[in-house]
């Protein structure tokens, strides 16, 4: 049975697609079957990630959701492409698909201006789920609290926040944990990111579990050579030994329960 999995934020800028691409290939890289969805469709970006740019992504999720193509031809099998850096090369062979966004500027205005029916991008998820025979399917949410975003987190098995050590993302987290355990989402996992490196990771830790009653996943550093990296690979697959990859290693265990 394919586990659904929101990431999301109230924020942006707290890594989340980040956090997400490197999540997913984790899971692809133990041999599981993933596909991401970015229905960050206001400013999608997750797709640059993997190299992806728009010759190699003739559909997008866009296309899907104005009745232009199925999903499945929005799929990209990524780590495949020309463009693909080290890290994203590394998935090549493994089962790990991109349904991208249209970077397209009259496409993201045209969502901002009439928005889409969840229920069809729902029924792109179900059909995800059975042709492409998933282990996981993880949603890349749209920061903040919108109707898209609810209804997404609604469905899914677990819901995973991104929050930074920020008091405007403190307060952000207490409300988006309000509204996910209002939905009765079945697990909840928070995962701190950007920790400045004189900070204890079991402090921040017990600080953030005692703060708001829920398990902590990780504790990501903030990491200059991530930051040099500037989002063009897999950050966790071209630097397996970088502190942050082996904590983000150890939060996939946890988010997805991975042996």
């Amino acid at each position: 049975m394919t586990q659904i999995i929101s990431i999301h934020s109230f924020r942006g800028g707290t890594g989340k697609s980040n956090v997400t691409a490197n999540l997913a290939s984790q899971a692809a890289m133990a041999g599981k079957r993933v596909a991401i969805v970015d229905t960050d469709i206001q400013s999608p970006g997750i797709h640059v990630l993997f190299g992806l740019d728009e010759t190699s992504m003739k559909q997008t999720l866009n296309d899907y959701l104005h009745g232009k193509c199925a999903i499945t031809d929005a799929a990209v099998l990524v780590g495949r492409g020309a463009n693909a850096q080290p890290g994203a090369a590394k998935l090549a062979d493994k089962s790990l698909w991109l349904v991208p966004s249209s970077i397209n500027t009259s496409e993201v205005s045209r969502v901002v201006r009439d928005g889409y029916e969840f229920n069809v991008l729902n029924k792109g998820f179900k059909t995800l789920r059975k042709e492409l025979g998933l282990d996981y399917l993880l949603i890349d949410t749209h920061p903040g609290i919108n109707e898209e975003t609810l209804l997404s987190i609604g469905i899914s098995d677990e819901m995973v926040i991104i929050l930074r050590p920020d008091q405007q993302d403190f307060q952000g987290t207490a409300v988006t944990l309000d509204v996910a355990r209002g939905l009765d989402v079945p697990s909840i996992n928070l995962l701190v990111n950007k920790v400045l490196p004189k900070y204890g990771r079991e402090q921040i830790r017990s600080e953030v579990k005692g703060k708001f009653n829920a398990n902590v996943a990780g504790v990501l550093p903030l990491s200059e050579d991530m930051v040099d990296l500037a989002s063009s690979d897999i950050f966790s697959l071209r630097f397996p030994d970088d502190p942050w990859s082996q904590e983000l290693r150890r939060a996939a265990k946890t988010v997805l329960n991975l042996e």
